[in-house]
């Protein structure tokens, strides 16, 4: 998941601002002693612009202050902020401005030195991705492993010589396995960040790359 540091704002307050290029002058919430504090003072700097930050040590704090107006904007990883949002006392006074400031990637992690469990769980991403991609989906896997692509049959184990399965240790099938399990990438999205979700994340930069995103599988052989 490409995450980033972002911007939300009290749109009540701030009325007619779409853009953090819009924000100066503007009292911004932040933790101290963070990299979102230095990224803050680095994106108001090169834009040329002044702003009044408002420190905070503990996240509670900050999250306090900014639910009680003590400032304009509160900045940490977007995730982050949409998921904040829902804490607050009017969560639909507010909204998370579209740019993203720094790079956070999110990710799986895993034992070191448990190398199949590693290539098991890499290869689960890039499969729910490929997927995605290949317009596979929960409710449609079975039908699809009738396929005259090679390509989804390959990812679905319904070819002689498709054996990625075996050779990471699980069945050739795997892939159906998983994706009747939890969808594919854009399903799992969707359902627990995304448009079904609380949160109402936009895919954005979590889009595929055929559709513009940096969310990318090597090919399944």
């Amino acid at each position: 998941y490409y995450d980033g540091q972002g911007f939300m704002i009290n749109a009540k307050k701030l009325p007619g601002v779409n853009s953090a290029l819009q924000l100066s002058g503007a009292a911004v919430c932040v933790q101290s002693g963070t990299t979102t504090e230095l990224n803050l003072a680095d994106y108001f700097k090169s834009n040329k612009m002044e702003y009044n930050p408002v420190v905070f040590e503990k996240l509670e704090e900050v999250n306090a202050a900014y639910d009680a107006g003590r400032c304009d904007v509160y900045t940490t990883d977007q995730s982050g902020l949409y998921g904040i949002r829902l804490t607050l006392g009017a969560p639909a006074d507010h909204v998370v401005l579209p740019e993203i400031i720094s790079k956070e990637p999110l990710g799986p992690a895993v034992r070191q030195g448990d190398d199949q469990w590693y290539h098991i769980v890499k290869w689960t991403y890039f499969a729910l991705l490929d997927a995605e991609e290949l317009g596979i989906t929960k409710a449609n896997v079975d039908e699809m492993k009738n396929s005259d692509s090679p390509e989804i049959k390959r990812v679905l184990g319904q070819e002689a010589d498709t054996k990625i399965g075996t050779d990471l240790g699980v069945s050739n099938d795997w892939i159906v396995n998983i994706v009747k399990a939890t969808g594919n990438y854009g399903e799992i999205f969707e359902r627990n960040v995304g448009s079904g979700s609380p949160l109402k994340i936009a895919r954005g930069i979590n889009a595929l790359w055929t559709k513009g995103g940096l969310q990318y599988a090597p090919p399944i052989r």
